[in-house]
Formats: structure tokens, sequence, C-alpha cells
């Protein structure tokens, strides 16, 4: 099986895959006929399989959504920059950085952050984030894990000269831990799971939720739909927030419907799924003009930064459209 986080994830991208639409009567008139919305096989996209599965997009007026499943992030983007899509459900750092490269985006809503889904594995002769220090870290390069190493890092005092890194795809910075052949790594689910069954000796010492929106996603909509058809984003993200409801009320048939979708089992992603928290409209109106911009905004944009992700400084004016989410 793929991963689904390097699906996810990984700047490196190969193919395009498939198409899943959503056809709905509109309950108000939607001032476009279709959305065309770019997303990858990841659960943290999860809500929009729910809405289409369970109607949701009708109820909010939108005539046609076209939820466009790709491969990986160098086509969603490449449909970005070009048009072919409206909007897309990307990384929090790829948004920056394609925003910091001039692609006429903007963050409109805060999907979802991985707590534990997304963490930092070590040997039990590591007790704290000092013991890192000339030891040898894998993990793969321009992915979360890049953001999450550098952000432990960074809590830590220490500097990216002080470790020895040790790139390699998130599959093989687990199975090298587990091997004995470096005492750190930093990868995800499910490959979290997988080495810490492997080796029940491995301990996490640092993961998303230590800190707090670092490692996350979000909606971001091209500024000429902005521009064109703001009441069709309203209608997106009262959908999101229809399918988060049903998700927390039938939850098990909520995640069977979002594996389907995602390509494996609802048990394969169990643990994936506890490590992922989703954020809601409510939670956006507080976070998303706040906290998301003032301090996750800042912190994230300096991990990207040192990771190469971003080239050019950007502002939190030049990349967040808050009015969506505070307007309803």
């Amino acid at each position: 099986m793929h991963s689904l986080r390097v699906l996810k994830r990984s700047l490196a991208a190969l193919c395009c895959a498939g198409m899943l639409s959503a056809v709905a009567v509109p309950a108000f008139a939607a001032e476009t006929d279709t959305v065309k919305m770019g997303v990858e096989p990841w659960l943290g996209y999860g809500q929009w399989h729910v809405a289409a599965d369970q109607k949701l997009f009708e109820k909010q007026g939108l005539k046609k959504v076209e939820v466009i499943n790709f491969a990986e992030d160098k086509d969603i983007n490449a449909a970005l920059a070009s048009g072919q899509i409206d909007a897309a459900n990307i990384a929090t750092h790829t948004a920056i950085g394609m925003i910091s490269a001039g692609l006429p985006i903007k963050i409109v809503m805060v999907l979802d952050q991985s707590n534990t889904a997304d963490a930092m594995l070590v040997t039990k002769d590591i007790a704290t984030l000092q013991d890192l220090k000339g030891k040898q870290v894998a993990y793969e390069e321009g992915t979360t894990s890049d953001i999450l190493l550098r952000s432990a890092l960074a809590s830590a005092g220490l500097k990216f000269s002080d470790i020895k890194p040790v790139p390699m795809p998130a599959a093989s910075a687990g199975s090298s831990i587990i091997a004995g052949r470096v005492p750190v790594a930093v990868t995800y689910e499910p490959y979290l799971t997988v080495a810490m069954k492997g080796d029940p000796s491995l301990k996490m010492l640092y993961s998303g939720q230590s800190d707090p929106g670092l490692i996350s996603d979000v909606l971001v909509v091209h500024d000429d739909f902005i521009k064109n058809h703001p009441e069709a984003i309203k209608a997106l993200i009262k959908t999101w927030d229809s399918s988060l409801n049903y998700y927390n009320a039938h939850t098990t048939e909520a995640r069977a419907i979002i594996s389907k979708a995602v390509g494996a089992s609802p048990e394969d992603l169990h643990t994936a799924f506890d490590g992922v928290k989703y954020f809601s409209l409510a939670d956006n109106k507080k976070l998303l003009s706040h906290d998301f911009s003032e301090k996750t905004f800042p912190h994230l944009l300096k991990a990207a930064t040192d990771a190469g992700i971003v080239s050019q400084p950007v502002t939190p004016q030049q990349t967040i459209d808050a009015s969506f989410v505070n307007n309803q």
C-alpha cells in the first residue's frame, strides 16, 4: 500500500489519479455552476468525502462540486497554478511556499492539525531533546517531518548543524530506527504505529501536539475565484462544517466513508484518525484571525524558510483571508 501521508505530504510528486464528483440540486441560488476542488488521499480532507456521500453540498446550494483526487503534491499544485481547479486542500507549509513563490491563492479555512500523527521516535537511551546533539536523525526532506524536526531543535535551543541529518523516505525512517541504523526517526502514520509495534522500547519524544498547529492543512482558493464567487466559498465552508457535525455524530460510519475514499480500511487508519484534530467553522472563527495568524504563521514561516520550502518572505495579510469564516 502506498503511504497515505507520503501521497499527501511529499513535495516531490508524480502523477494524477481519478476524480470523485458530487452533483447536487441547489437549495438556494449559487452564483457558479461548478466548483473544482483538489484533494489528495489523506484523511485530513475526509470531510469532503463525507459531504459527497451524504449529499451535503446540495444543502448549501452548490450545484456541482467536483472533488478531484490527485496522487501527489506536484499535480495538485500545477492544477491550482494553471487554473484547472478553483480550490485545493494542502498542507499549511505548502500553501505558504506557493504564495511565497507568487501563486495568487489565499488560505480561507484551517481544516485539521496533526497532534500525534506526526512525531519523533527515539531509542531508550535518548531522554530529552538536548540528547539529540550529535545524533543521526532520519527524516524526509521538504515534508512535515522536516518542519517538525526543525521545530523540535528550535524548542531545545539546538541548531540543525547540531545533528547528523540522514535524509530518506518516511517509510524508511521508521524501518531504520527499528533496525538500529539510527537512534532518532521523524515520521508519520502509519509508520509510527508500525515502528512502535516493531520495537516497543521506542518512545515518542516530540510530536505535532508539542507545537500545536505547526503540522496542519488548509483550504486555499484562487484569488480570481474569491473575487468572482464569494458565495460559493461560504457554501463550501458551511458544507465542511455540516460534514464535521455528521462525523462527530456518526464517527464509525464517517470513518468508513473516509477510509474507502483514501484507499484503506478503518482499522489501518485507526491510530491516524485518533492523531488528527478537525476544525469546525466555530474553531476557525476563534483561530484564523488570531492565534493562527499571530502565532502559528510566523513560527511555521520560519521553519519552512529554514527547510528551504519558502524562498521569499510573506505576511499573514498576503496569505490569509479570514473574512469567509468571520462573516458567517
